[in-house]
């Protein structure tokens, strides 16, 4: 007979009765942590060791009696459970029962098929609990061998049950005595347990171990419990809204039969159906996020915590202890170098508690359900028990040296440990005692003494026993164990690191090629896309030009060559390929060296020397011929200088050639040649950039082509006419008018301008006018107007007294231009009289007019038209302070807009961002479930495969693809 004594919750009726249904628990949740939960332990646990047992348990002064025999059955030959489950009151010891007949029956089986044949002897054993509430459990008809004995012996160790004809050589303990196993039964004990009145000293596996480390495991391969739990959750979450519906229509229904009828009947019915659909849709709506939260969950990675360290007190007893959800399933497992048999890994033991959802244990809590899963936590604990041997560096200061310290001399790995003093010393301090208190059952670390190496403690510690003064009362908080955490860091295989090696040698040979590999550039861009530092300066094509100082560059081509007169009819057919493949006769102008210098010279005075602009000036340019005249045709060529430059007045023994007027030819900008040429065209940026489109549909106008010959010294002046000259002068004729200040209508209002562009129609022509300011709300920055319309008018010009020097240039070569229609070669002298202190001041109003015309803020006081008329005086008398504050103002205003279209724009992408994260997680989410799919795929096409994260699918995909082709 055996006897199980519990001091817990005990058990009521209703609660007793459901021990005979093989799963039912009400502990059972993801989160418990509970023993007992399965609720098959009881029932297949005592028929394995007895053919009967028999239940008392106390609650709330019920006393019950459940009967559960296997004898009766077989005797009575009932196919059919019968059990028996009598009820008293714990104080009067009255029956609870309202069947008296039934009563009787139950307790005339108990007396007969029980070794308590009367109601005082089943009453005597519920006074062996002590207390108003507890469980004893008696087995009896315990199993027997074939010699008769029954399998547990208990008379051989009055302190233990042991399993008969078991040899203590060679098995380990825990598979041969009940106090060793129940010392380890549970991972964190937090109940006393005795055995014969004896209490049995529990352990805290992680406390006993010489160097323990921990190791964090995530996996997503334990999803078998997982799956079934989701399952069922869907299922559970169906169910309860079905429910839920059902309720709210039932009472949406009841709601409409009643109609207005206020009577109290029909308002508590409806009242009570409400209620009922409110609570139904509540229990819907949990099961529904416990069953989205157990999807969640389905998704997630599995964390497992590794403890492993080293067993100095027996090393012979190692190998993994595998508890689910705290209580030890398998144990002395052999993982990874421990399962060739050497002393690498030897004398390790690993500790690791598997919660309910990553494995599930079988009914008889000796192994685990899903082998497949078992097998690969196995062999992760394999790959961190290596990580962990290589972390306390034994094997690097010997492994024979390192258990010669804690007293194993023998070669025997079995042998236990010598017994001599200062090896009990050394392994006691090696490892701390951690001890439980009988009263709060809390853990307790002693200080090491010398006195307690050979210290037997007493079964009843409590925590006033503690030489630690702050842990020497039950109110202490229990110190946490500190376990160094470590990490696996995995080697690379020689097949991985040849896979590296060639990826790395293939990125090596793509950047050579990469390098080797002409690029054409054809912007900056493109510069910037090279491998290797590039520069756009020509090469030298030999040394000589490295020490020869550089050449001044040639001025750009002045503006007279575009109002050049033509070339002769005979020389109109010569093209540019003709040019370029020999030296043709052509017009020559020779000069020398100095004069070469002195001319470029002359040229940088002019760019240096600032000039104001004057709109709507015709581009004119002087030729100075040089001392000895050379026949160009019938006009003598001279070298080129710009009108706009204010130069000195040149030498009247120099003549000056005013070519006529024509269309603006193209410049190329100069390039540098092994022969020193240089070719010069440009184009009019104002006009290419307005009317581009437009220029491109008409023929080509002239093109000019300057030379300078290295041998000769000469430089050669080239003109080339195009056809459709009418349509050019009439062009050029309206090009005249860009530049010009006019003010246009808008909106009833005058604007002031100037024209950018000119469009030269059929009948019309069209001034594009960028006006200086307008309220850019109402009136854009610019308009197309016809010439000649009512909307527009030009400016009134200054007095001819107070025109500014580039004006009356202006006029002077506007009269040279009229002259010259006449007359090809006409030699003038531009006027360069000093203008006077008068003229500088009126310059200076008329500029600070344009400025502040330009910024002027809205609404002021002054308008535009004023503003232009204002003479010297009243601009002195001009409110700056005011204009500049109403400035600030309308600017603060607009940076006020921008900031807030900003903050628009900004929250618009923020949400936009969102957006697309989201679509991201959807996508991620697919993606691994996929993933999982491929996973299980290949998992039931290959068994014994072993893929653990996403790069190995990857990798495993890929090499299946590569082995395909």
């Amino acid at each position: 007979m055996l006897c199980f004594l519990d001091d817990g919750a005990g058990m009521d009726s209703n609660d007793a009765a459901s021990v005979i249904q093989f799963g039912k628990s009400a502990k059972r949740t993801p989160e418990s942590t509970q023993i007992g939960q399965y609720g098959n332990g009881l029932k297949s646990g005592s028929m394995r060791i007895g053919k009967d047992f028999i239940l008392f348990t106390k609650k709330d002064v019920v006393m019950t009696c459940l009967f559960l025999s296997r004898t009766f059955h077989e005797e009575e030959g009932i196919d059919e459970v019968i059990v028996p489950l009598p009820s008293w009151n714990a104080r009067t010891g009255e029956p609870i029962t309202d069947n008296m007949e039934k009563f009787a029956i139950e307790t005339e089986l108990i007396y007969k098929y029980s070794p308590f044949k009367s109601e005082q002897e089943v009453l005597e054993q519920f006074r062996k609990i002590r207390g108003e509430k507890g469980t004893l459990v008696i087995i009896f008809n315990l199993k027997l061998m074939d010699n008769g004995e029954p399998e547990l012996d208990v008379t051989s160790d009055p302190r233990d049950i042991q399993m008969a004809e078991t040899p203590p050589d060679g098995t380990k303990p825990e598979r041969r005595s009940f106090r060793a196993y129940a010392a380890v039964l549970y991972i964190d004990p937090r109940m006393r347990i005795f055995i014969n009145g004896h209490k049995i000293q529990t352990k805290r596996l992680s406390c006993c171990l010489y160097k323990p480390r921990m190791y964090k495991y995530a996996s997503k391969r334990f999803k078998t419990r997982a799956e079934q739990e989701v399952k069922k959750a869907e299922h559970m979450a169906r169910i309860a809204e079905e429910k839920a519906r059902e309720a709210e229509s039932k009472a949406r229904a009841l709601e409409l039969r009643l109609g207005g009828d206020i009577a109290r009947e029909s308002r508590v019915m409806l009242c009570q159906a409400q209620n009922v659909a409110i609570t139904m849709r509540r229990d819907a709506d949990v099961k529904k996020r416990m069953k989205e939260a157990k999807q969640q969950a389905l998704k997630e990675p599995k964390e497992l915590n590794f403890i492993f360290g080293v067993n100095i007190e027996q090393r012979h007893l190692d190998g993994m202890f595998i508890y689910n959800c705290s209580r030890l399933i398998k144990m002395y497992e052999k993982v990874g170098p421990q399962l060739d048999g050497g002393m690498a890994c030897g004398g390790v033991v690993g500790v690791v508690d598997v919660p309910y959802l990553v494995l599930e244990p079988t009914h008889n809590k000796q192994d685990f359900a899903d082998a497949k899963e078992y097998r690969h936590l196995l062999r992760a604990m394999g790959e961190h028990l290596a990580q962990y041997w290589k972390d306390v560096e034994i094997a690097q200061k010997g492994i024979s040296k390192f258990w010669d310290d804690f007293g194993y001399l023998s070669a025997n790995w079995n042998a236990p440990p010598s017994d001599e003093l200062r090896y009990k010393r050394r392994r006691a301090m090696e490892i701390p005692t951690t001890i439980q208190c009988d009263m709060c059952l809390k853990w307790r670390t002693l200080p090491f003494q010398l006195s307690s190496v050979e210290q037997d403690y007493p079964d009843t510690w409590v925590c006033s026993m503690n030489p630690d003064p702050e842990q020497d009362r039950c109110d202490a908080l229990e110190q946490k164990q500190k376990l160094p955490l470590s990490i696996l860091k995995k080697e690379k295989s020689q097949e991985d690191k040849q896979k590296e090696l060639t990826e790395k040698i293939r990125q090596q040979q793509e950047r050579l090629e990469a390098l080797q590999k002409t690029t054409p550039i054809r912007s900056q861009a493109d510069l910037k896309k090279l491998p290797l530092e590039v520069t756009t300066r020509p090469v030298l094509e030999n040394s000589d030009q490295l020490s020869r100082p550089q050449r001044p560059r040639s001025p750009p081509l002045p503006d007279v060559i575009k109002n050049a007169p033509s070339r002769p009819p005979g020389q109109l057919s010569r093209s540019i390929t003709q040019q370029r493949k020999g030296p043709p006769a052509r017009p020559a102008i020779g000069y020398s060296r100095s004069q070469s210098a002195a001319f470029s010279e002359e040229f940088n005075i002019s760019r240096t020397q600032p000039h104001a602009v004057a709109h709507g000036r015709s581009p004119c340019t002087l030729v100075r011929p040089p001392p000895k005249p050379v026949a160009v045709g019938r006009t003598p060529p001279v070298p080129l200088q710009n009108c706009k430059s204010q130069l000195p007045p040149p030498s009247p023994k120099h003549p000056k050639l005013l070519l006529p007027p024509k269309k603006p030819p193209v410049v190329k900008q100069p390039q540098p040649s092994s022969s020193r040429k240089r070719s010069i065209s440009t184009i009019d940026d104002e006009l290419e950039e307005e009317v581009g489109q437009k220029k491109d549909k008409r023929k080509p106008g002239k093109q000019v082509t300057v030379k300078e010959e290295k041998d000769s010294n000469e430089v050669v002046v080239e003109l080339t006419d195009s056809a459709g000259e009418e349509e050019s002068a009439e062009l050029k004729r309206a090009q005249k008018d860009k530049g010009q200040h006019v003010e246009v209508r808008v909106n009833k209002e005058w604007y002031t301008g100037r024209i950018t562009a000119v469009e030269v129609g059929k009948k019309v022509v069209r001034w594009k006018v960028k006006f200086d300011y307008v309220p850019t709300d109402t009136t854009p920055r610019d308009r197309w107007v016809e010439r000649g319309s009512e909307d527009v008018r030009l400016m009134r010009p200054p007095s001819p007294d107070h025109q500014s020097p580039d004006t009356q240039q202006q006029q002077r070569e506007e009269v040279v231009a009229a002259q010259s229609s006449t007359s090809e070669c006409v030699r003038t002298e531009p006027d360069t009289t000093a203008s006077s202190s008068n003229e500088t001041v009126d310059l200076l109003a008329q500029t600070l007019r344009n400025c502040l015309r330009y910024f002027l803020p809205p609404n002021f006081p002054i308008s535009k038209k004023e503003l232009s008329s204002m003479n010297s005086e009243e601009l002195v008398a001009f409110p700056l302070k005011e204009y500049f504050k109403q400035y600030e103002v309308g600017l603060q205003n607009l940076c006020n807009s921008y900031q807030t279209r900003a903050n628009a724009q900004a929250k618009a992408c923020e949400e936009k961002l969102h957006v697309q994260e989201q679509k991201l997680a959807e996508t991620k989410e697919k993606l691994q479930k996929l993933r999982t799919n491929i996973v299980a795929l290949l998992q039931k096409v290959q068994e014994d495969i072993d893929i653990n994260t996403d790069d190995e699918l990857d990798a495993y995909i890929e090499d299946l693809i590569t082995r395909g082709d």
